[in-house]
């Protein structure tokens, strides 16, 4: 027998599945919209921080200290290389919108989630795993393109 493999993504209503096993869990669609929700505002503010428009620690309860440091470094070298070449970096992060979300659950507490997001310049791909501790979601990993 196959473990059952959820792709959920936000806009679609389509579920894909690999035969499960029998007595599987239960629907888990209202757990992956939430997490999808989360990852979308989670991606779209840090994108935020990174053009300079929103101030980190916003995402301090969102974040883990680990990414939540990164993402500040990211930022800051971000904004230092845009004012050496403002040409080539001004528009870098600018006007960013998240396109698609997609999550999968890797255990009953653990989500990984893809998001694509556009802004003035070009498309990237962000990764984001969100770790389930005393009922709040948190992410403790965060990868961007």
């Amino acid at each position: 027998m196959t473990a059952a493999i959820s792709i959920w993504s936000t806009g679609t209503t389509a579920r894909q599945n690999a035969p499960s096993t029998p007595g599987g869990g239960g629907d888990k669609s209202d757990e992956v919209q939430e997490v999808c929700a989360i990852t979308r505002s989670t991606v779209q503010a840090a994108i935020e921080v990174l053009a300079g428009t929103r101030p980190i620690n916003q995402l301090a309860r969102r974040l883990d200290q680990r990414c939540l440091t990164a993402l500040q470094h990211r930022a800051f070298l971000t904004r230092r290389e845009a004012v050496r070449a403002p040409r080539k970096l001004g528009g870098l992060h600018r006007n960013p919108a998240v396109r698609s979300v997609r999550a999968c659950e890797v255990t009953p507490d653990i989500y990984e989630a893809s998001a694509v997001v556009i802004d003035e310049l070009r498309a990237r791909a962000v990764a984001v795993r969100l770790e389930r501790s005393k009922q709040i979601w948190r992410v403790t990993a965060l990868e961007i393109g």
